[in-house]
């Protein structure tokens, strides 16, 4: 979230329901932007509250992602459609995808920035996807460019509401790495502490998640510098709203 702040000149807090939005203006367009938290559950909780009493032009998800094909830490892959991978299915639900005018803006910008290999599918889990492995499934069962958590709850909101959808996410862990520990256990209620002794008992661990932060880093800086370029270039357009999520 500070990332994508960092790209907007100060702006103002509003509160919708129980969530408080920072909205920053540049020329005559807003940008609204809400921290959802991780999770599908959060994520269309979030969108949901926003969308049911705002009009907005565009709803971006945006945050980082792993990327399931081979790219570089703090790439931009932008995705078009989303489809959603539960735990216990082996197949991926029906793509999402919501077109309209604001949405192929964005993406006119972003093929002037972003090689074509990274514009396409994105797919949304249940649980973080930690090993090599399992990216590497899902990669192969669902086509997808990156891999989140968010995305698929947006865009069904997105989606319910008529707003176009698109996927701007940074890079932050790569196909073929493994995760230094499972994170599945901080986002239980209970996990905390079972987290906390795994990374006691294995303080190799340690080292895996400061690659992972300074990668994140990497990932950030991108997400920063895109948002800039990207709000310029919007700036001209003199549209309404923006919504984006991370």
């Amino acid at each position: 979230m500070g990332a994508i702040q960092s790209a907007f000149p100060p702006g103002v807090q509003r509160r919708i329901g129980g969530l408080s939005v920072p909205v920053h203006t540049i020329v005559d367009r807003e940008y609204w932007l809400a921290q959802t938290g991780v999770g599908l559950e959060k994520a269309q909780r979030s969108a949901a509250q926003l969308l049911a009493g705002q009009s907005f032009s565009l709803v971006i998800s945006t945050g980082f992602a792993c990327a399931l094909i081979a790219a570089d830490i703090g790439a931009i892959l932008i995705g078009r459609e989303v489809v959603h991978r539960g735990e216990r299915s082996e197949e991926p639900s029906q793509a999402i995808e919501v077109p309209g005018d604001d949405r192929n803006l964005a993406l006119a910008f972003v093929d002037a920035m972003v090689p074509s290999a990274h514009i396409g599918r994105f797919v949304s889990a249940d649980r973080v996807i930690g090993s090599a492995r399992d990216k590497r499934r899902f990669a192969l069962n669902t086509q997808a460019i990156g891999l989140d958590m968010e995305s698929s709850a947006l865009a069904v909101q997105a989606q319910r509401a008529q707003v176009p959808f698109v996927i701007i996410r940074s890079v932050s862990d790569l196909l073929d790495e493994d995760l230094p520990l499972d994170f599945n256990l901080f986002l239980r209620p209970t996990g905390w502490l079972r987290g906390i002794g795994t990374v006691v008992a294995a303080p190799s661990c340690l080292l895996g998640l400061g690659r992972l932060r300074r990668q994140s880093l990497v990932a950030a800086e991108a997400l920063t510098a895109f948002f800039r370029s990207y709000t310029t270039a919007m700036a001209t357009e003199g549209q309404k709203k923006d919504f984006s999520s991370t």
